[in-house]
């Protein structure tokens, strides 16, 4: 599970860069004189909605592909090792009761 927080965490910060990166190219396109202010802030939030939505889709992608290869993998899960540990404790128990 580390690993799909270390993915996300990647993600976010890459989010976060992306924004950075939109408000500079913008910034440039307002210097310019190609957009007003006005619409820059219109355009910042768009291109932004735009990088989240995509973001969102390439988290989805890797957590189901990360999913998939530890099914793959047929590793024990929680409620399986729970299991097994309560029933180590009563075959522990009864071994107990039974030894003189």
């Amino acid at each position: 599970m580390d690993l799909l927080k270390n993915v996300f965490s990647l993600g976010l910060g890459a989010a976060a860069a992306t924004k950075e990166q939109i408000e500079k190219a913008v910034d440039s396109l307002v210097k310019k004189g190609d957009i007003s202010k006005e619409d820059s802030k219109d355009l910042i939030k768009q291109w932004v909605e735009k990088g989240e939505q995509a973001q969102k889709q390439l988290d989805e992608s890797v957590k189901a592909k990360v999913n998939q290869a530890l099914n793959g993998l047929n590793l024990a899960t929680k409620e399986e090792v729970r299991e097994l540990e309560r029933r180590i404790v009563i075959l522990e128990q009864k071994n107990q009761n039974i030894q003189p």
